[in-house]
């Protein structure tokens, strides 16, 4: 082919890839995709280049040239011609490519995974409208705090400049060289707020703030906010980010970075804070958005339908065996206690002298426990939560919690007592509640339904009955009669028995002659897991036993399972759990 026939194809080729060029500009401005290509100077700038290193000749591919030095305005970012004056140049450059000795390779800077042209702009440009894939260069390594990926567009560039800063300002690349805190530019599910807004940053070093500031409140110490910034890191974020993966979260929103789902949750908690006044685990936030988040709820809406906890009727048969012990063993958050069961202690507060009697025996189980106390206190009315006597009622449980040395949180709710204690007990371990009202023997009294009868049923964690002055809760009574309610109770008892330490007497009922293998049973347990016990055999009818082998034995607690019938079969017939809970002084912690 004659120079001149080479050099109109090329004009014509030229023409082609301006067409190009137009087309996707007047896409952009559909899509508000930008087709800009980067400039080097300015992304250099922003995620704060560290130094360079010579790399020599290779081959690169063309798709990851995403910017060019001084020619960035010149070209669309697949490197199509924008300006129509510039038709000879590129024209030339083509013809000198399809020359026997062909054009000298290109220079770039390599930034991440994206490449910037030094020097060859138009070779570039025309490889792309040749179909080339891959173009030989010489490169230069620049090293920056955040790395550059060939699809960031302009508003990723931000964002990553961002971060860049808030790695100058926190110097967590180096103090923490494994560590991640990017975010994505997408909104997060549920949020109004844009996660690549300018100040999202600034969310994370405001949290490092308020740590520094804690940290040199306990310590009485200056730290530096470096030294700040990597202690949040462990003490704070870390845990979390662990949360995240234990749950598998990321493969439930798989478009968002673990910083997206940390600030996501970090926000979703402060709602739920003020909207249930106590302090929520992440953890138990994240299994509650997990399983309930819906896109189409703001963050206001999901506060309030948290709060609506699915809680069966009066004559249903509640949570199944064992559900609660299987949510609190899973992997649990700090400042959550490792090996305690009942790090969060939920208690009943009336006002009343049975209530503070409740009270003091939830403070007994936090000591042991080194645990919290999650108050919850039930008005009729709105008017009431804001009255001097909830004021009066809150200060003083707050100088209660502050004179027995445990950290405590009172929540105010309006509605049936029943029905709040069973919403709110996911959030804790066990309930702590005054035995007032213990339920009536007689068949009316069933018929018409019991307020302590639909606890028991629909709590979904262990609740302890205070009936009177609290126990020290030095040697417990076991009902067991290997039913699966009652497996829950000598789990909880063995670990009462390990950790308190606490003695242990297992009764066991004999209705029928082969009931004797049941006491093997709970022997054969305690006895694995190292727990010296004593073990009682009787004929009498359960409640009767029990009662009796807990004076006997000279018990201070009682631990059974919950109703273990039908429940209509429990309205008809009674139950061995009513007669306790109607006529033991002691405390009874009764389990599903």
């Amino acid at each position: 082919m004659s120079q001149n026939v080479a050099l109109v194809t090329a004009l014509q080729d030229f023409q082609t890839a301006r067409n190009k060029a137009a087309l996707q500009e007047a896409t952009a401005r559909l899509t508000g995709k930008s087709t800009s290509l980067l400039s080097y100077e300015d992304v250099r700038k922003k995620l704060k280049a560290e130094g360079s290193m010579e790399k020599g000749l290779q081959e690169i591919p063309i798709d990851a040239i995403v910017g060019s030095v001084d020619r960035f305005n010149d070209f669309t970012r697949t490197f199509m011609p924008r300006q129509d004056n510039d038709s000879w140049r590129w024209a030339n450059v083509q013809v000198a490519t399809q020359e026997s000795t062909g054009v000298p390779p290109i220079t770039v800077y390599q930034i991440g995974g994206a490449y910037f042209v030094v020097d060859g702009n138009h070779r570039v440009s025309v490889s792309r409208q040749m179909g080339n894939t891959s173009i030989q260069a010489y490169v230069t390594e620049i090293r920056t705090k955040v790395p550059l990926s060939p699809n960031d567009q302009p508003n990723d560039i931000i964002l990553k400049a961002e971060y860049a800063q808030f790695l100058e300002r926190t110097n967590l690349d180096k103090s923490r060289p494994d560590s991640n805190l990017w975010v994505t530019s997408a909104k997060r599910p549920g949020m109004e707020m844009d996660v690549g807004a300018p100040s999202i940053y600034w969310t994370l070093e405001a949290q490092i703030e308020a740590h520094r500031f804690y940290i040199q409140q306990t310590q009485g110490r200056e730290i530096s906010y470096e030294e700040a910034a990597a202690m949040w890191y462990d003490e704070v974020y870390w845990p979390v980010m662990q949360v995240i993966y234990d749950r598998g979260m990321l493969i439930d929103f798989p478009e968002r970075t673990v910083t997206d789902l940390y600030l996501w949750l970090s926000e979703h908690r402060a709602v739920l804070r003020q909207n249930l006044e106590w302090e929520i685990p992440p953890d138990l936030v994240a299994d509650n958005l997990t399983t309930q988040f819906n896109s189409k709820w703001s963050i206001g809406q999901l506060g309030s339908r948290v709060l609506e906890a699915v809680t069966p009727n009066e004559l249903e048969a509640g949570p199944s065996p064992g559900q609660w012990r299987k949510e609190r063993l899973l992997p649990r958050l700090l400042p959550r206690q490792e090996n305690r069961l009942f790090s969060d202690v939920m208690v009943a507060v009336t006002g009343h002298e049975k209530g503070w009697l409740a009270f003091e025996q939830a403070i007994i189980v936090a000591r042991r426990e080194d645990g919290r106390l999650k108050g919850l206190h039930v008005v009729d009315t709105e008017e009431e939560k804001n009255s001097p006597a909830v004021k009066k009622l809150r200060a003083e449980f707050n100088q209660r919690c502050q004179a027995a040395n445990v950290s405590g949180e009172l929540a105010v709710e309006v509605g049936k007592t029943v029905n709040k204690i069973c919403e709110r007990a996911w959030l804790t371990d066990a309930v702590v509640v005054p035995l007032s009202y213990p339920p009536d023997s007689s068949l009316s009294a069933r018929l018409l339904g019991s307020g302590f009868r639909n606890l028991i049923r629909r709590c979904a964690r262990p609740i302890l009955t205070v009936p009177g002055k609290p126990s020290l809760l030095k040697r417990l009574l076991l009902a067991y009669d290997d039913s699966p309610k009652a497996k829950e109770a000598l789990f909880v008892a063995t670990y009462l028995a390990q950790s308190w330490p606490m003695e242990v007497v297992v009764l066991t009922v004999i209705e029928r002659e082969n009931d004797h293998h049941v006491l093997i049973t709970a022997q054969e347990y305690l006895k694995l897991h190292n727990i010296t016990a004593t073990f009682v055999e009787s004929q009498l009818a359960v409640g009767e036993a029990i009662l009796q082998t807990a004076q006997a034995q000279a018990c201070d607690v009682i631990a059974m399972g919950g109703y273990g019938r039908n429940p209509m079969l429990e309205v008809v017939l009674g139950s061995a759990v009513d007669q306790v809970l109607r006529e033991s002084p002691y405390p009874t912690l009764i389990c599903r």
